[in-house]
C-alpha cells in the first residue's frame, strides 16, 4: 500500500469515528488539544501524524489503534 493511500484510509476512518462521536472537526481539535488547521490536515490525509499525537487522538476518541489503522495484507507473488 502506498503511503498516500494509507494516510487517506487513516483519515477516512478518523473522520467517520469523530462524526460518530458527535464532534465537529473544530470541536474535536479543541477537545484533543490540536489547532483546527493542524487537525484538518490530519483528517484530510495531508499530514503524517506523530505517535505522540496519535495517542492523543486515540485517547480523545476512546478507541484502540486498530479502529483507525487498517492495512490490507499483500498477496503473495509467485
Amino acid at each position: 500500500m502506498k503511503d498516500d493511500d494509507f494516510l487517506k484510509r487513516f483519515a477516512s476512518n478518523l473522520r467517520a469515528i469523530r462524526k460518530d462521536r458527535g464532534f465537529s472537526q473544530e470541536g474535536f481539535a479543541n477537545f484533543a488539544g490540536f489547532s483546527r488547521s493542524y487537525y484538518a490536515e490530519i483528517e484530510n490525509g495531508k499530514r503524517n501524524v506523530s505517535l505522540k499525537n496519535l495517542i492523543k487522538i486515540l485517547a480523545a476518541l476512546n478507541v484502540e489503534a486498530n479502529a483507525l489503522i487498517s492495512v490490507e495484507k499483500k498477496k503473495d507473488r509467485q
